[in-house]
């Protein structure tokens, strides 16, 4: 499998649609009044997944792609994102290493204007074909498809103050429209547990635009961030409740937790 690494998917294009747009900012609980000129900087997660399917249906990672799940994520952001802009995504394996059947894939992207690099990322997907790569948990009862816990208003702010996320069955579908990640373990609970995780579970990158938002309440730019990393530490699963917390600026440490457990750490420099 070590030989995929360097292999290269697209480039494809991409419209930064602004019904597109509309949809993410309503599912991942933004700004609508804020992001009208340019796409909220979590929509860097639609550009990955213009690409990341390419990777996932490639027949060389047929025996191993079975059940995915997003262990890391970072994005880098060199200026703001306008809306009904044509853009070109670009993916690259980067690194694939295996552990006790468990495979974790290093993957890179760029999205491009028409004249340089505007967002670049890399992700680490662990992949499994045999042994499910969320180890083995109990099954839950799967919930209702339009349960969910509170979600906050957003607002400017001087301080990263906390405030209160959750995503229904429902909303996880909307989301994965919005993306078009549709990892079956956000949607359909027997791939979930197929996966070795307890039900369906929240996509990662729904939770870091969780975290995005509340990070870029602390200015009000179009282009609010340098970058931003991801740690995916804990499964969360739809209709679960988890807090926004953060503190510091311009480098702003922020996670999700529910009660005493971190289920996402990340590290985010404002501009």
């Amino acid at each position: 499998m070590e030989s995929l690494e360097g292999r290269t998917y697209g480039p494809y294009p991409v419209r930064v649609c602004r019904e597109r747009v509309a949809e993410f900012v309503s599912v991942t609980c933004d700004d609508p009044e804020r992001w009208q000129k340019e796409a909220p900087p979590g929509w860097a997660a639609a550009a990955l997944f213009v690409v990341a399917p390419r990777l996932l249906a490639d027949p060389d990672l047929e025996k191993i792609a079975r059940s995915v799940i997003h262990g890391e994520q970072r994005f880098a952001w060199n200026g703001p994102i306008a809306m009904e802009a044509d853009l070109q995504v670009t993916g690259r394996i980067t690194r694939v290493r295996e552990r006790a059947g468990v495979f974790f894939v290093g993957f890179d992207m760029e999205v491009t204007d028409a004249s340089s690099a505007l967002v670049s990322g890399g992700s680490t997907f662990i992949m499994s074909g045999t042994e499910p790569p969320g180890g083995e948990n109990s099954e839950i009862t799967e919930p209702g498809p339009l349960e969910s816990g509170p979600n906050d208003p957003i607002q400017l702010q001087s301080e990263f103050t906390p405030f209160r996320r959750s995503a229904s069955r429902a909303d996880l579908v909307r989301y994965a429209a919005a993306t078009r990640d549709w990892n079956p373990i956000h949607w359909d609970h027997g791939a979930a547990v197929e996966a070795g995780l307890p039900g369906i579970v929240v996509h990662g990158l729904l939770q870091a635009a969780w975290l995005l938002s509340g990070a870029s309440r602390l200015n009000g730019r179009s282009d609010p961030f340098i970058d931003a990393r991801f740690r995916f530490r804990s499964p969360l699963l739809a209709k679960t409740e988890v807090t926004v917390i953060g503190s510091g600026s311009p480098m702003t440490t922020a996670a999700l937790t529910e009660g005493d457990r971190e289920i996402v750490s990340a590290t985010i420099n404002l501009r």
